[in-house]
């Protein structure tokens, strides 16, 4: 269901992006949902699982939607909202390195089309919630603040255990549930023979 071409085509840019963002920022870095995601994408692609895609669409649509805006923005009225997108005219950081970046902005878009491929599997939300706490927990115990990294050491001022904490309430309620709802409403379920990651079909909606 999805072409080869396009399998190949994200194998060689993940293939390409990894050892960079490696090099350039460290590993630590993979610990941003984005790059969850293009990583889970790339299994969602060759596994043709809908519900892999599913918690991947929903993690990303909606901060990625903010760091194109804001990119978009900076770009044509040199206006800053966030600071989302502030390394993107660092000069420190490589082009070439800032062009691989570009993928937050065609990602969300190819996942939600994964998406309406595969189908939205219900189950999306919940899992999702489960591998984004594992994700922001692991990013609190594994990186410091000075990257701030998925914002689990400081929100603005509040530092601490609480940006933490408000991350694990905010990213399922404000992130994930928004983008769950709209797919729910507007995809059709997988069909009952299509790839799945799992072989337990009993996770709530």
């Amino acid at each position: 269901m999805v072409p080869l071409w396009l399998k190949l085509g994200y194998t060689a840019f993940v293939a390409i992006l990894v050892p960079v963002y490696t090099i350039q920022y460290g590993p630590g870095n993979f610990l941003w949902f984005s790059d969850v995601a293009l990583l889970l994408g790339l299994a969602a692609i060759w596994l043709e699982s809908p519900l892999l895609a599913s918690t991947q669409a929903i993690a990303i649509a909606v901060p990625e939607s903010g760091w194109i805006i804001e990119v978009v923005l900076r770009a044509t009225l040199g206006v800053r909202l966030l600071g989302l997108t502030d390394y993107m005219s660092d000069p420190s950081i490589p082009p070439f390195v800032r062009a691989l970046s570009l993928f937050h902005v065609w990602l969300p878009a190819l996942l939600v089309w994964l998406v309406f491929r595969l189908g939205y599997d219900r189950r999306a939300f919940v899992l999702q919630t489960l591998i984004g706490t594992a994700v922001l927990v692991g990013t609190y115990l594994l990186t410091g603040p000075e990257r701030n990294v998925n914002w689990v050491h400081r929100w603005g001022s509040l530092a601490g255990g609480w940006p933490l904490a408000l991350s694990l309430v905010t990213f399922p309620l404000v992130f994930y549930l928004p983008a769950h709802l709209v797919l729910r409403a507007t995809c059709p379920p997988p069909e009952p023979d299509g790839s799945r990651i799992d072989g337990h079909p009993g996770l709530p909606a």
